[in-house]
C-alpha cells in the first residue's frame, strides 16, 4: 500500500520542480543576454562609426563605404606610437616590480616565522581598504621629493606592491604540502631555491590572473598618470587620449572612436586570443 502511494506521489512534484528549474533557467540566460547587450552596444557603435567617414556616425547605412581615414588620422594627428611605448614599459615595469616583490613577500607571510608577522599582513589586508585616490596629494608630494615628477618611474612606483598579490600568493602558497619543503630541503636547497624551484611553478596560475588584472588596470589607470605627467615623452595611452579628445578634432566621434579602438585594440584582441586560458587561471587563482 505504502510502495503503491509513493509511486503515485513521485510524478505529481517532479513536472512542478522541471518547471521551476526551466522558469529560473530563462531568467538567467535572458539577464546575460540584457548585459551582454548593454556591454556590446557601446563597442559596436564605437566600431561602426570608427570604419565609417564621419557623416554616418549618426545613420546606419548597409552599402556606407568603409575607410581607414579615421586611424590614419588619428595617427598623424597625435604621437600614439609614443603612447604605446610608454604603456607598454610602464605596465611591464610594474608587473615584474609586483611579481618579485609580491612573491617574497607573500612566502615570507605563509611560511616563515618572525616578530610581528600577523600585524604586518594586517597592514597589507588593510592597505586593500583604502581607494588608491586618496593617497594621490601624499604620492605626489613624494615623487615631487624624490625628483621623478614627469617620469615613468613616477607612473609606476606606488604601485610596486600590492596587498591583493600579496594576499593571493599567500593562499595560494600556504596550500602546498609542508612535506616538499622538508624534501627540498634535505636535498641541500636554500629558502630562495625552494621558492623558486616548489612554489612559484605551483603558483604560476595565481601568477598569470594576477598579471591579468595588473596589466588591464595599469593600461586603463588615468586619474594618476593624468596628475603626475606634463609632457608627451611621459604620457600613457589614457592621458594621450583625452588630451586628444580636447583639441578640434575631438568633436568628430568617429575619430576620437578610432582613437579609443587603438587605446584598447590590444587588450581586446589578447583577451580574444587567450580567453580560455584567462578564464581556467581565475579559476585554479580561486577569484571570484
Amino acid at each position: 500500500m505504502s510502495a503503491g502511494t509513493f509511486e503515485n506521489a513521485a510524478p505529481l512534484s517532479a513536472p512542478a520542480s522541471a518547471n521551476g528549474l526551466r522558469f529560473d533557467r530563462i531568467l538567467f540566460v535572458c539577464g546575460a543576454w540584457l548585459l551582454a547587450l548593454i556591454w556590446i552596444l557601446p563597442l559596436a557603435y564605437a566600431i561602426w562609426t570608427a570604419f565609417h567617414p564621419p557623416a554616418y556616425e549618426t545613420r546606419f547605412d548597409l552599402f556606407a563605404p568603409l575607410t581607414l581615414d579615421n586611424f590614419v588620422r588619428v595617427w598623424h594627428a597625435a604621437p600614439f606610437a609614443r603612447y604605446f611605448l610608454n604603456t607598454i614599459a610602464l605596465v611591464t615595469m610594474v608587473l615584474n616590480a609586483q611579481l618579485v616583490l609580491c612573491t617574497l613577500a607573500a612566502f615570507a607571510f605563509a611560511r616563515l616565522e618572525f616578530p610581528g608577522k600577523n600585524v604586518l599582513f594586517a597592514l597589507v589586508l588593510l592597505q586593500l581598504m583604502v581607494m588608491p585616490d586618496i593617497l594621490l596629494v601624499r604620492n605626489y608630494a613624494t615623487m615631487s621629493a624624490l625628483g621623478l615628477v614627469d617620469t615613468i618611474l613616477a607612473i609606476g612606483l606606488p604601485y610596486f606592491a600590492s596587498g591583493f598579490a600579496i594576499f593571493l600568493l599567500r593562499q595560494t602558497f600556504k596550500t602546498v604540502p609542508k612535506e616538499l619543503d622538508e624534501a627540498a630541503r634535505v636535498e641541500g636547497c636554500s629558502l630562495l631555491g625552494l621558492l623558486w624551484r616548489v612554489y612559484v611553478p605551483l603558483a604560476k596560475p595565481t601568477m598569470l590572473a594576477f598579471g591579468l588584472v595588473s596589466v588591464s588596470h595599469h593600461w586603463n589607470n588615468f586619474i594618476w598618470p593624468l596628475i603626475i605627467t606634463s609632457s608627451v615623452e611621459t604620457r600613457p595611452l589614457t592621458v594621450g587620449l583625452s588630451i586628444f579628445a580636447t583639441t578640434d578634432s575631438g568633436t568628430e566621434w568617429s575619430v576620437i572612436n578610432a582613437a579609443t579602438l587603438l587605446t584598447s585594440a590590444p587588450l581586446l584582441i589578447g583577451f580574444l586570443l587567450f580567453q580560455r586560458q584567462f578564464v581556467q587561471s581565475f579559476m585554479r587563482a580561486g577569484i571570484k
